[in-house]
């Protein structure tokens, strides 16, 4: 269990060094996100099957043209092969799209728009930068949420921490779809983890009332 740190600097960078310092077979980035109205509510769990980065590129949600024909990365999407069992129903979760944004969306206006231009479920500060880290290292990696409050006005947004976190319950259920979906047929050497939890920070370890 690595925490990789908040934002998507940290989130990044955390993960690139984890995945420098040992070989893994898969990352699974856990933790706690907001949830778009009418999408999710608190205590919901979201697979991300898609991460978009919201602030890379014109503030209209365009791109730009750049030299040599490079193209700005503003989205990863989640290793198929782990994604599978949540699309098959194995899990009871909502699969949909995260956002990755490095400031916390305070207001209904940047929430309708967030929601709408990138028809997100859920906005995060470390999506994107984990599943992009570990693509490009080669490593499959899904991102798993707990909706704790709800994106818009903070002073109607619901937190609930607790609720949220309930999600790591489902956890172990993930790892053992994931290892027979994916690992279980990849050549495994010795020092590999096949299992490895990328949380953006520490949680608090106190037990968690879940249904």
């Amino acid at each position: 269990m690595v925490a990789v740190g908040v934002g998507p600097v940290e989130a990044a960078l955390g993960t690139a060094r984890a995945l420098a310092a040992r070989p893994y077979d898969a990352v699974i980035n856990a933790g706690i996100a907001g949830g778009f109205r009418e999408r999710c509510t608190v205590g919901d769990v979201v697979v991300c099957a898609r991460d978009d980065y919201a602030e890379l590129g014109l503030e209209d949600g365009t791109t730009f043209p750049l030299p040599g024909g490079l193209e700005l990365v503003r989205h990863a999407e989640a290793d198929p092969a782990l994604l599978q069992p949540f699309l098959d129903g194995l899990i009871p979760v909502i699969v949909g799209r995260g956002i990755t944004s490095a400031i916390v969306t305070g207001t209904t206006a940047r929430a309708f728009v967030l929601a709408h231009r990138f028809r997100a479920d859920v906005e995060s500060m470390e999506g994107f930068a984990v599943l992009r880290a570990a693509q490009l290292a080669g490593v499959p990696a899904i991102e798993v949420r707990g909706v704790s409050n709800l994106v818009g006005e903070r002073e109607s947004n619901g937190w609930d921490f607790r609720a949220g976190a309930a999600a790591f319950c489902i956890f172990g259920s993930a790892f053992a779809f994931a290892d027979d979906a994916h690992v279980g047929a990849m050549s495994a050497r010795d020092d590999t983890d096949l299992r490895w939890f990328s949380f953006d920070r520490e949680i608090d370890h106190a037990p968690v009332d879940a249904d």
